[in-house]
């Protein structure tokens, strides 16, 4: 089968690679924090379905592992829409409950992260900061840039009749949007910003501004701007605006150290900041990578990136939010109840075969999103 796989140098688009659950191509990949068997690693259910893909979506932290910045080998991809064609039970045995032969045939997403359920974290309610977690196409697992692949049935949702598979691509998106934004009562807040115009800018901001007519989004791409005034939410190039320290919240979705920066030189004293996307490259197991997506660069209002000055959080006594992925059910209930419009955020479309070349044109920060067919 065809699959895109990140070798020690490059790239790879697979004609032949092993089906998986084959016995010749390993789910699971050796990382440092790997000390558990797979089937250790799915909550407690050794219970996996094989999932035929329909459509994938290619993240900004595909384009880094794709460009050697993340230490993965094996199959790419965690952003997925597919059916379930089988179940198979990683413990050996042939009893399959009914619980898990029901996934059989159907459409769904699911969550990237897969968890152990046995540590000390996930037993005190921190499952998703797992210490033995796995990640698709990032940290340990293979992912979902394959014709077929594996995920535990305990990380799938289902996908209604009414999403397309598009849609259901934003699930993990608009999951992590709907997270951020129920950090805090945004309701009560006089003045919010999301920084950045890229796809988790753009869902943030949709997101927030369902619950606070005031929130705006500053960006750098005014081609993206018509998008915020179909929606209805309030839109400025960012080098337009006055640094007076007057916002409430700033949600920070730029991936960027100078993003940071200027946040805090945006939010009032005691105000917070939501830090939706790292400035330094953080794979999923929580560890710095040492490297920026793009290197060190001028960012916005000429705040170099490569370092972070934190010394206004200290003066002006900010509290900095850091938030995470969100629950894959409620990115699909806000899908299915149109809370979120996504209609126009692919920007790109390509065959799995293609995908190295598709990786490039997601690297342009002028796309939005950039999905894969197989």
């Amino acid at each position: 089968m065809h699959a895109v796989v990140r070798e020690d140098k490059r790239v790879v688009v697979h004609k032949d690679w092993p089906e998986p659950g084959s016995g010749s191509a390993p789910t699971t990949r050796p990382t440092d924090a790997s000390r558990s068997t797979p089937s250790e690693r799915t909550n407690g259910n050794s219970f996996e379905a094989l999932v035929r893909l329909t459509r994938a979506g290619i993240s900004s932290f595909d384009v880094a592992v794709s460009r050697g910045l993340v230490n993965f080998r094996g199959v790419m991809g965690h952003e997925f829409v597919g059916i379930v064609e089988k179940i198979i039970d990683r413990a050996g045995t042939s009893d399959i409950p009914e619980s898990a032969s029901a996934w059989i045939g159907k459409r769904v997403v699911g969550s990237k992260t897969i968890v152990c359920g046995r540590c000390e974290r996930c037993r005190g309610g921190l499952s998703s900061h797992c210490t033995d977690r796995t990640v698709l196409g990032t940290h340990g697992r293979d992912g979902c840039f394959a014709e077929r692949f594996l995920i535990p049935v305990t990380n799938l949702a289902e996908l209604p009749k009414g999403v397309s598979d598009d849609a259901g691509v934003f699930a993990q998106g608009v999951a992590a949007a709907v997270h951020a934004a129920k950090v805090m009562r945004l309701e009560s807040k006089a003045y919010i910003t999301v920084l950045g115009d890229g796809p988790m800018g753009l869902l943030c901001a949709q997101v927030m501004a369902r619950l606070n007519a005031s929130v705006r989004l500053l960006g750098t791409h005014p081609a993206k701007f018509s998008l915020c005034e179909r929606w209805g939410v309030k839109h400025r190039h960012v080098a337009e605006v006055g640094l007076r320290q007057d916002q409430d919240v700033v949600v920070d979705c730029t991936g960027s150290a100078s993003g940071i920066t200027l946040a805090l030189r945006l939010v009032r004293p005691r105000g917070k900041v939501i830090l939706k996307s790292a400035g330094m490259l953080v794979n999923d197991a929580g560890v710095a990578t040492g490297a920026t997506l793009d290197g060190p660069k001028v960012g916005a209002r000429g705040v170099a990136d490569g370092g972070i000055d934190l010394s206004l959080a200290v003066v002006n006594e900010v509290e900095l939010i850091g938030v995470r992925c969100g629950k894959i059910a409620e990115g699909v209930s806000a899908l299915a109840k149109g809370e979120v419009d996504v209609s126009a955020l692919v920007t790109g479309r390509s065959r799995l075969g293609d995908a190295v070349e598709a990786l490039s044109e997601a690297a342009d920060t002028r796309q939005i999103k950039v999905v894969l067919e197989p």
